[in-house]
């Protein structure tokens, strides 16, 4: 069993067989658990959390009290979960929602592929319920959210040889299979040529893995409603093509449809929590492999919309499928579209030959390799998903749902001049990179623009948010599947 304690009155008044049994003052912070003291309990986990304001904290983009508890949750069932107890009953913290979320993605892990007796021991977790309808019912939806992000972590981190496209989509439909209120449509290459999806389809040829769109639509409210139209990169594995990424870090790449997994997870939630919204979930899956058919550096595709790209490196792929996707989305006619990608996540190497150092290390010449985790990542780092948008309403919403889940959003500028540099050959009507390497998420955002109908649109780069570099106590190793609570919270606030 887990309980909250926010101060030492408390405390004793509630647990005063625990409270003689202590020879020192309880500290108001990290977990203590205490033995047999109850035929109901073997175990009992205190965690201390400081009172804050419940109000949003401005500054920090988050609401304090919220993460806290999120992070006191997951601490003490943690420690719970090292006995492997069967069973853990959390209290609700005053915020079942937010212990719910903590506790679900803190006690998940991915490790299907360890051999079953180094699995790491999951517990039925259940709310510690007095009665309250509304507690059970925000412990409801706090244990989807987490459930969703964790599909998400899983599809991410999953190697690429055993989630191709054609798995992920089979994945996909073993997911949402059962909902009545959803429907998914899996089309192949034929499909793709039909329509004129050449950029998506000139990224693919470079694989011998079968090119899949997905197609999935969940109806929540009435067909004549116009949907909301997520779009996600599937990307399920990005060598670079033949503009080849370095080995260190490569293995990461497998990350690289954590649009197409946060997506289709958030896809998941709302249809799990019943939402009155229409949305349609658009999620192109292919390889981005240096095969004998693969983009050359130079190649000129005409896209969907009947725009030509000259392809002047093939490792910024990603806004290539992204760019049919955008705009097959207009058969939908949207209330507005999202994209989720991670986009600028490109890892650059830089080889300095024959430097001559005023100082001897080895030897006057020197070999360096830097290695930089793409434009969005240098920006942002691991704390907020970048966020370009035309319109200030989808971007306060979507800021809210960032501060009430804790995964944090960041808005960065979407001008016309990032444009520029995309539109400056006189060949062809776009490159898909730009002469200038600064400012290399807002010009991706720019390129993406071109493909968007007329509509109010946001573009996330999760580039920054999806690796497993990010420090926080109730989401463990491997890749996080941000920002799927916050995809989830924000398509809630529109109902």
């Amino acid at each position: 069993m887990l309980r909250k304690y926010t101060d030492g009155n408390r405390y004793k008044s509630q647990l005063i067989p625990l409270y003689s049994l202590l020879s020192c003052s309880f500290e108001l912070k990290g977990v203590k658990l205490f033995y047999d003291l109850s035929e109901e309990y073997s175990a009992v986990a205190v965690v201390g959390i400081k009172g804050g304001d419940k109000k949003d904290d401005e500054s920090e983009d988050f609401n304090t009290q919220k993460e806290s508890i999120r992070r006191a949750a997951a601490e003490g069932a943690s420690e719970l979960q090292k006995l492997k107890v069967s069973e853990i009953i959390v209290d609700g913290l005053e915020d079942p929602e937010s212990a719910a979320e903590g506790v679900t993605l803190k006690l998940w892990e991915y490790n299907e592929y360890k051999k079953e007796s180094d699995r790491k021991h999951v517990p039925d977790v259940k709310l510690y319920s007095l009665g309250k309808t509304q507690d059970d019912c925000l412990w409801n939806i706090g244990t989807i959210k987490g459930d969703a992000q964790n599909v998400a972590r899983r599809l991410t981190d999953s190697p690429a040889n055993l989630m191709t496209p054609v798995i992920f989509a089979q994945n996909a439909v073993k997911l949402l299979d059962k909902m009545s209120s959803v429907e998914v449509h899996v089309r192949d290459k034929k499909w793709a040529e039909m329509n004129n999806m050449n950029t998506f389809l000139s990224v693919a040829k470079g694989s011998s893995e079968s090119p899949v769109f997905l197609e999935i639509i969940y109806r929540g409210k009435s067909s004549g409603d116009r949907p909301v139209v997520l779009v996600g990169k599937g990307i399920t594995f990005d060598t670079g093509g033949i503009n080849i990424k370095s080995t260190p870090g490569m293995a990461d790449m497998r990350g690289d449809k954590g649009g197409a997994a946060s997506v289709l997870a958030a896809t998941y939630g709302i249809a799990k929590l019943n939402l009155p919204i229409n949305v349609t979930t658009l999620i192109p899956l292919c390889e981005n492999m240096p095969g004998s058919n693969a983009n050359k550096p130079g190649d000129v595709i005409k896209a969907m919309n009947g725009k030509t790209v000259r392809i002047d490196n093939t490792d910024a792929e990603g806004r290539l499928i992204l760019a049919d996707a955008l705009h097959y989305s207009k058969n939908y006619d949207p209330l507005f579209v999202v994209d989720v990608a991670t986009l600028t996540g490109t890892r650059l190497s830089y080889q300095i030959k024959q430097i001559n150092f005023p100082f001897s290390l080895r030897s006057d010449t020197q070999r360096f390799e830097l290695f930089s985790s793409g434009a969005m990542a240098i920006a942002l780092g691991t704390e907020a998903t970048g966020v370009f948008t035309n319109s200030n309403c989808l971007w306060e919403k979507l800021q809210s749902a960032g501060r009430y889940t804790g995964d944090r959003v960041w808005r960065l500028p979407l001008w016309k001049s990032y444009g520029k540099d995309l539109k400056s050959q006189a060949s062809v009507d776009l490159t898909n990179i730009g002469k200038n390497s600064m400012g290399g998420a807002c010009s991706a955002a720019a390129f993406l623009r071109e493909f968007v109908p007329d509509v109010d649109w946001m573009h996330l780069d999760i580039a920054g948010v999806m690796g497993p570099n990010y420090q926080n106590p109730y989401i463990g190793k491997g890749m996080t599947g941000r920002p799927t609570r916050t995809l989830i919270e924000f398509l809630k606030s529109m109902c």
